[in-house]
């Protein structure tokens, strides 16, 4: 058997179901291969309860994770609240698209616009994650030295408007800063910083636009009242107005059915579904004894429907000479049913009790009592 067990713990765990249905004064028509058979299946049964509560409870840490034993072990035993920002990531791991496979991951950006909340992103693009915002830190550091902008020789903005001078008295158009390039540096630093400080946060949402492009929504919406505003250089924006907001994809627009099949194949290590998981089999000796209580009260039950099933062949009618022996089986089967549906009942509220919901509502519940409990004590005496 798969589930090696002990022997002399099988004539235990089997006498006492065979003694609780009646042996040694009444037959009990099982083999030996039959009992082992449906401790097999009470095993299993119990296994697939408790199993797939784990796998729904440790969802979203699970969904999207590379499906080695170290990576199991770990979504197995924390708990990620980070769900929702790891989606579109966990989605492109779903078909086949990541970073080990023959498919690149690129990466493009949109560019914030004053008062505009949606951008497209165009078609045939696997959006895998929104990254980050790029503020035009280097510019802001360029025109920033002294509230004028850094001096230097030759035209255009931050430069004083002298040129060296050219053949025949002309002005030269070439030019150069003549502040260091290492105090642009230290300053695009600072502000780049300082922007991650100050800077309105944007939270995104991705939904399908029309013919196959998504649009990218962005809130609050830039250059709004949530969002900073003044004197500026773009758009005379100092807050997120001009800036970019970059994005990793996949391209899909030339993948064929069979290609986003091969996708799929080629990368099964990705958890996608509940199935994925890899659990090992429970056996009877991880259990623990109330569990083991729980696995011989099943196991009594399906005893009840297979010796219910036996008996109940022809009928339930045995001829014998002379006379017709009428065997009980009705009550055998219902019996055994029932007692299956009322064990997984209990067990399924069990694990509902166990659930991560239900953990929170009773310590918010204690402590919600504890601190009304706390209002009847009487104040305390301080002598001074």
């Amino acid at each position: 058997m798969a589930n090696s067990i002990d022997d002399n713990i099988k004539n235990e765990l089997f006498n006492q179901i065979r003694h609780r249905l009646g042996a040694p004064i009444r037959k009990i028509e099982l083999d030996w291969e039959q009992m082992n058979s449906l401790l097999e299946t009470a095993i299993e049964d119990y296994a697939q309860r408790v199993q797939d509560w784990l796998i729904e409870n440790q969802w979203s840490s699970l969904l999207g994770n590379e499906a080695d034993k170290l990576d199991i072990a770990f979504a197995l035993t924390t708990r990620s609240l980070d769900f929702e920002s790891k989606f579109s990531y966990a989605y492109s791991k779903q078909v086949g698209l990541q970073q080990r496979g023959p498919w690149e991951m690129k990466k493009d950006y949109v560019t914030i616009v004053q008062n505009q909340q949606v951008y497209q992103i165009p078609a045939g693009r696997e959006i895998n994650e929104i990254l980050w915002i790029t503020p035009n830190s280097t510019d802001h550091a360029l025109y920033s030295f002294a509230g004028f902008g850094d001096y230097g020789f030759g035209g255009g903005f931050g430069q004083v408007p002298y040129a060296g001078w050219g053949q025949g008295g002309g002005l030269g158009n070439g030019g150069f800063y003549v502040a260091p390039a290492f105090d642009v540096l230290l300053r695009a630093g600072d502000f780049s910083l300082k922007s991650k400080l100050l800077r309105s946060e944007l939270t995104y949402k991705v939904t399908a636009g029309p013919n196959g492009t998504r649009l990218l929504h962005l809130m609050p919406i830039p250059g709004s009242r949530l969002s900073f505003a003044g004197g500026g250089l773009v758009g005379g924006q100092i807050g997120l107005a001009g800036t970019k907001v970059w994005y990793h994809y996949y391209d899909t627009a030339n993948m064929t059915d069979d290609d986003k099949l091969n996708c799929l194949n080629e990368n099964k290590d990705i958890i996608k579904l509940p199935n994925d998981v890899p659990l090992s089999k429970l056996r009877y000796s991880d259990l623990n004894e109330p569990t083991r209580i729980w696995v011989r009260r099943y196991l009594t039950a399906l005893f009840k429907e297979a010796l219910g099933r036996v008996r109940g062949k022809f009928g339930g009618s045995l001829k014998v000479p002379d006379a017709e022996l009428t065997m009980d089986f009705d009550s055998l089967l219902n019996e055994g049913k029932d007692e299956q549906l009322k064990l997984l009942e209990q067990l399924d509220l069990r694990l509902e009790r166990l659930s991560n919901v239900k953990q929170l509502e009773n310590k918010a519940l204690e402590a919600e009592n504890l601190n009304k409990s706390l209002t009847y004590r009487p104040l305390g005496l301080f002598v001074i």
